[in-house]
């Protein structure tokens, strides 16, 4: 089973992961705070994270960073990220920010789930770094709804 957190804090965007990860082989926590996702990745020990590019205060890229930083310090390893984009030109703005994987908003359940098995899959991206290109379907970026 796959233990997953969700930052987000948009109830149509929480509903629409609700519904696309409401398997066995999901388990879903939830935070509409971004500063206390790493914090809660920790304390969950989440496989994966999965943040809204619009959350809170913080946006997802700095989740992302936050993610990545906190467990560095700890000398842990962070959990891969998957970012819920506005469009598909953010896909950009994933990358920068170190995210593993990420879907063009509205999506379907299996973009989400492949989103997560591209992350799961993938090495973890450096952060603030140039990137392999991940933007084709077949290499796990953006996946664009429709």
């Amino acid at each position: 089973m796959r233990r997953i957190l969700l930052v987000a804090d948009v109830p149509w965007v929480l509903n629409e992961v609700r519904a696309s990860l409401s398997t066995a082989a999901h388990q879903l926590v939830e935070t509409a705070d971004p500063r206390t996702a790493a914090f809660a990745a920790r304390e969950h020990a989440v496989d994966v994270v999965v943040v809204d590019l619009q959350v809170a205060s913080m946006g997802g890229m700095a989740v992302t960073r936050d993610v990545r930083a906190r467990f560095g310090m700890a000398g842990e390893s962070s959990p891969p990220v998957v970012m819920l984009l506005d469009r598909a030109a953010d896909g950009f703005l994933a990358k920068r920010a170190g995210a593993d994987a990420w879907v063009v908003k509205p999506f379907t359940p299996r973009q989400l789930r492949d989103a997560l098995d591209r992350a799961m899959a993938a090495p973890p991206a450096p952060v603030g770094e140039d990137v392999e290109d991940l933007t084709s379907t077949a290499e796990g970026g953006a996946i664009p709804a429709g």
